[in-house]
């Protein structure tokens, strides 16, 4: 017998061992046969899906969600706390054992500002560039949706309602008064008025003497709540760089051509958003089964990717689909994209399978196989046409991608209401059970493709 042969089969030998164990720990054989949370059907589930199914915990993804959203929090492109975020994204992964390069790519500029209420840092939100770069501390007065300021404001902050394509008015209002800051609460959108609005960066068609910022309609709120007097500072970072953290483990059967299966997630989030569930859940997501496929016997690799900077254009997905030369694609078996996997808003409780074209390929094919499995058919839909994620770079270069996601169940542009502002928090808008649904889905579908020559 060669030594490439003898070598091969004690590789498949191990990982058959791994495989054999994987299911069998104490406790987890009868769970992994049960009917799974939310199912409406009993599962039938493959001696692959037992080995995950026995083994994925939303328990030990929320843990790291505790770390992203409560502890690290708004997760902005380039700034120092998607920096902290994609280290310890990346000493988890190592911890995993998977190889693991941080890639770097330059993105935009930012104009942020912290805001604080009685001396403790309460919220961030966006700044114009147009307005002054300044840090102001005063009295907020109310003024409302107008474009004009009446009454004595000189030495105060002025508030106001956002009036879409007035903000300049609404800011030389302000200054020309004697203003010390303008701070615009966003306003609801005609198209989805169920949604409360974000932080936004106020575009002025001109330069005014104060800073103006584009609050969320939560901070509008909490202003009139009570937090009347306010103090913040405005910082313009440039030169900035963020990182997709990347990770590998190889396969255990030998794979000759290099054959790669993707799970993947954004981790950075929204101005002012802790972004539990956009999209600190797909993060957590394939950071619990990075640990679970981690022994698991696959023909393939492994990649596990965090991408930055998806919220400004979707940047860190196609700077590193860029970066493969035409062997690299071809290896990509699949990427399955996770966004918004956890909502607890109940009227999104439809599972959306989504491609760019809305045609099936490796991936929607893959989790639809495994909902059916698994039990969970009849609720999950697609494949859907529907891009906005990471799974546009690969599609448009040809390898099979899909992006899945807990949306309303008419169409997948229905989003829970604290989509892309500060309530999007673990207590308020992520539900483990949905969680455990989609580490169940995701994790069968993905070992399924693992597992293949």
């Amino acid at each position: 017998m060669s030594e490439v042969k003898r070598r091969d089969l004690l590789a498949g030998a191990a990982a058959l061992t791994g495989f054999a164990t994987a299911g069998l720990l104490p406790g987890t054989a009868a769970a992994a046969t049960r009917q799974r949370p939310g199912a409406l059907r009993p599962p039938s589930l493959t001696a692959g899906d037992r080995a995950v199914v026995a083994r994925v915990d939303a328990r030990r993804a929320l843990r790291h969600l505790r770390v992203l959203s409560d502890q690290i929090g708004w997760r902005v492109a380039g700034t120092p706390s998607e920096h902290r975020a994609a280290r310890y994204i990346a000493g988890c992964l190592r911890d995993l054992g998977y190889t693991v390069e941080l890639q770097p790519f330059p993105v935009a500029d930012k104009y942020l500002a912290e805001i604080r209420s009685r001396g403790e840092r309460v919220w961030q939100c966006s700044a114009s560039p147009q307005g002054a770069v300044a840090a102001v501390d005063g009295t907020v007065v109310d003024a409302g949706r107008v474009t004009e300021v009446t009454g004595d404001v000189r030495g105060r902050i002025v508030l106001f309602d956002r009036v879409p394509g007035m903000e300049t008015e609404q800011a030389e209002a302000a200054a020309d008064a004697g203003a010390k800051a303008a701070l615009i609460v966003n306003a609801r959108s005609e198209t989805y008025p169920e949604r409360k609005p974000g932080s936004f960066v106020p575009t002025l068609k001109e330069a005014v003497a104060i800073p103006v910022l584009g609050l969320a309609e939560y901070h509008g709120e909490r202003v009139r709540a009570g937090a009347r007097r306010l103090s913040f500072a405005i910082t313009h970072y440039s030169g900035l760089t963020s990182y997709n953290v990347l990770a590998e483990r190889k396969a255990t059967f030998p794979d000759p051509a290099g054959k790669a299966v993707i799970v993947s997630a954004h981790y950075d989030s929204v101005p002012g958003s802790p972004g539990a569930n956009d999209d600190g859940s797909g993060t957590v997501l394939c950071l619990e089964l990075a640990r679970v496929l981690r022994r698991l016997p696959t023909r393939q690799a492994v990649r596990v990717c965090l991408w930055g900077s998806e919220e400004y254009g979707l940047v860190g997905a196609r700077h590193y689909v860029k970066q493969l030369d035409e062997a690299g694609a071809k290896q990509i078996t699949g990427c399955f994209q996770n966004d918004m996997v956890a909502t607890s808003h109940p009227p999104a409780g439809t599972y959306w399978l989504l491609s760019v074209d809305g045609a099936d390929n490796t991936t929607t094919a893959a989790v639809n196989a495994a909902a059916h499995r698994l039990g969970y058919a009849d609720q999950t839909k697609g494949p859907t046409a529907r891009g906005s994620s990471d799974h546009e770079a690969f599609h448009e270069r040809g390898i099979p991608a899909g992006n899945f996601s807990w949306r309303g169940g008419e169409a997948p542009s229905q989003l829970e209401p604290f989509y892309h502002s500060p309530e999007d928090t673990i207590a308020q808008n992520v539900s483990p059970e949905r969680l455990q649904v989609s580490l169940e889905l995701i994790g069968c579908a993905l070992y399924d493709i693992a597992h293949r020559k």
